[in-house]
């Protein structure tokens, strides 16, 4: 690190509810230098709100090998950097902890600011066991699916999956195949108008999300086993 280096700040941004964000972060957010941000186009919604005019570069994970030496310069050269994701904490389930890494072998500072997670919404009101958890993030599309569920099945936690409404209906029969038919949960547009908890079994959610379309990023719980919890 060099004397006049400056810091990398991980800003956590709401999930949904602009109001979640917190006044350490709305003041970061105001005096850093720039701000790399996963999509320019949806950060400035949210520093539109606040009245925060700063200037981004975006930083996403088709672009992140080109990035990161553009932004390691910049903060090695005195400027700080907020980093921000879309919605949420910044590296989980994104390309953010390739530029903290980075950033420690280069010596900088790293200050993270925290707020909203959709891991820790969903689990904090899904009913489930919260003294052991796994988050697994997105499972594979294909290859190494299977495997990777069948990992989990012995696990003692509850365990946290993201998906896509799209192949939710697939994840949940596959969940049901080869970790069986537990007590579940399915979190969906979290802090926003149309939030939605539907607890149930897997087969139970299974049925509804044949039935009934979905819409939005969902969180899927799997609880510990058939003992750990039970939903009418």
């Amino acid at each position: 690190m060099t004397h006049n280096s400056g810091t990398l700040y991980i800003v956590a941004t709401p999930i949904g509810n602009l109001q979640d964000i917190t006044y350490r972060a709305i003041e970061i957010l105001k005096n850093t230098t720039f701000i790399a941000a996963e999509d320019t186009r949806k950060s400035k919604i949210l520093l539109s709100h606040f009245n925060i005019n700063k200037p981004l570069i975006s930083y996403f994970e088709h672009n992140e090998f080109k990035r990161i030496p553009q932004i390691i310069k910049r903060i090695n050269s005195g400027e700080n950097c907020a980093l921000i994701t879309d919605a949420g904490t910044p590296a989980i389930s994104d390309p953010a902890y390739k530029l903290i890494r980075n950033a420690i072998d280069q010596n900088i500072i790293i200050e993270s600011v925290p707020g909203p997670s959709s891991v820790l919404t969903a689990l904090t009101a899904s009913g489930l066991p919260t003294d052991r958890f796994i988050f697994e993030g997105f499972l594979p599309p294909r290859k190494n699916r299977k495997s990777r569920l069948l990992r989990l099945k012995d696990e003692v936690a509850t365990l946290i999956f993201f998906e896509n409404p799209k192949r939710l209906n697939r994840t949940l029969n596959d969940i049901h195949t080869y970790i069986g038919d537990r007590p579940a949960v399915i979190a969906r547009e979290m802090t926003k108008i149309h939030e939605e908890y539907l607890r149930g079994t897997v087969s139970q959610l299974i049925s509804y999300t044949e039935e009934n379309k979905m819409k939005g990023e969902c969180v899927i719980l799997i609880g510990k086993d058939k003992r750990s919890v039970y939903f009418n």
